[in-house]
């Protein structure tokens, strides 16, 4: 009895332990739609490089306070705690004391800079300057992270396309060679076309083969840009943008301004060469005097073992408080030419950075201009395509019908067949290249957000 008990028993924790690795392996088969919004918005949540420019983002938030606060008053207490065994001077008796005395010590410092050759203030504009350029770089951080998501994005769709059409053609031939494999068998075909088919059927199931990998790996890449759990399965979702009616409405020189309007990355330069400027402005401050006001507080208390002393409050609130003020100034007369080295290489690296900001002006203007010539391009692609589409289907369906006629041969419908493929392929590229061209323009021209993607 105990024995069938345990058999019973083990069959249900096996059936039950199958039941939830056959839920689990459902689950992962599931296929979840992605769009190109959402694939965005989780590339934007989970990079790791736009995480980093954000954490630095808030240490140069800091580094600009920090900066501001350093041109106010710096204040502090500093005291000691101890016994020393021996000789000591006694503040209350006036003479030295031989014995155990325990002593205090608390002292207020404070201290207001009231001149160092404009050096603090420069040190602040240059870190509020980089805590602009950082702003900028996270901003372009953002656009750079778009821009790879439409790429993967765009690459993904195509391969889907493909993959229609691969499957489209291999339908159409199977049911060709269903066709001619009848007329064979009738007498009105020679057998030789029946093995010619044959042959193109096993081409198109491997262009379909290959079309099929292509797109899984590129899901693959699509799912590690946006550092994705790569055990999700997902679909690819066309998005319903008309590309007939994308279109542009500027002129090259108004892409160029707006473009050196809006450029975070070209920004960033600018507020890097101004941090720069300031940074070596302030080092030039470190040639002239620096003034500083000062006041201090303080008191001890002393307690002498063995003899009469008097109580905390009237040694630490009346006997020994102290106070000291007045103004310190230090005039820099020679240090090794330490200063002189310093001013020179931050002029250096403004002087390089006063070139980065030309170089990038300069970069900004080709991206724009390549964007342009891309975007002009791929107008063209797809009318074109559309219309060579158009003339290859009309081709194809022209080849079909002489063939079933026998008014010419199966060489001829194979490379009608062929040119229409091939046609949809490309047609299938313009379209959504052309789609996704205005958001490439964005980009270049530093316009490109989130809130602006449909």
């Amino acid at each position: 009895m105990i024995n069938r008990v345990a058999s019973i028993t083990t069959i249900l924790v096996s059936a039950f332990c199958f039941t939830g690795q056959a839920q689990e392996a459902d689950t992962s088969t599931i296929n979840t739609p992605l769009t190109f919004k959402e694939a965005v918005k989780i590339a934007l949540d989970n990079n790791v490089a736009l995480k980093q420019q954000q954490n630095n983002l808030r240490a140069s938030s800091i580094a600009k306070t920090s900066g501001l606060l350093q041109m106010g008053p710096s204040v502090s207490i500093e005291g000691n705690v101890g016994r020393n065994d021996g000789n000591s001077f006694n503040q209350q008796e006036g003479r030295v004391v031989n014995g155990v005395l325990d002593f205090t010590n608390v002292t207020l410092r404070t201290s207001m800079p009231l001149f160092r050759g404009f050096n603090q203030l420069n040190s602040y504009k240059a870190s509020r300057e980089l805590f602009d350029a950082q702003i900028e770089t996270v901003e372009r951080t953002k656009q750079d992270i778009i821009q790879l998501v439409t790429a993967r994005y765009l690459q993904c769709l195509l391969d889907k396309e493909l993959v229609k059409i691969a499957e489209q053609n291999v339908k159409t031939q199977q049911k060709q060679l269903e066709q001619i494999n009848t007329q064979v068998e009738a007498g009105s075909r020679a057998g030789v076309d029946a093995s010619n088919q044959m042959y193109q059927v096993k081409n198109a199931e491997l262009s379909l083969l290959r079309a099929e990998n292509s797109l899984r790996n590129d899901k693959a890449i699509l799912a590690q840009t946006l550092q994705m759990d790569p055990g999700v399965n997902f679909t690819i979702e066309d998005p319903s943008w008309e590309a007939a009616k994308v279109d542009i409405s500027s002129s090259l020189e108004e892409l160029y301004t707006v473009a050196l309007n809006n450029r975070s990355d070209f920004e960033g330069a600018k507020h890097t060469e101004a941090a720069f400027r300031f940074s070596y402005m302030a080092l030039k401050g470190t040639y002239y005097p620096s003034i500083s006001a000062f006041f201090n507080y303080g008191s001890a208390y002393n307690y002498i073992h063995g003899a009469e002393n008097r109580t905390f409050d009237q040694q630490f609130t009346n006997d020994n408080v102290q106070k000291t003020y007045g103004v310190a100034f230090t005039i820099p007369i020679f240090r090794g030419f330490s200063t002189r080295s310093n001013v020179v290489q931050s002029r250096v690296s403004y002087e390089n950075s006063q070139l980065d900001v030309e170089n990038m002006e300069n970069t900004v203007k080709s991206e724009v201009l390549l964007a342009y010539q891309n975007f002009n391009d791929a107008v063209t692609a797809y009318k074109v395509t559309q219309t060579q589409l158009e003339a290859a289907e009309l081709s194809y369906t022209l080849g079909a019908e002489q063939y079933e006629l026998g008014i010419s041969n199966l060489v001829e419908y194979t490379q009608a067949n062929q040119d229409y493929v091939q046609a949809q392929a490309d047609y299938a590229s313009a379209r959504y290249t052309l789609m996704f061209q205005e958001l490439l323009l964005d980009y270049a021209t530093g316009t490109l957000s989130f809130e602006d993607i449909k």
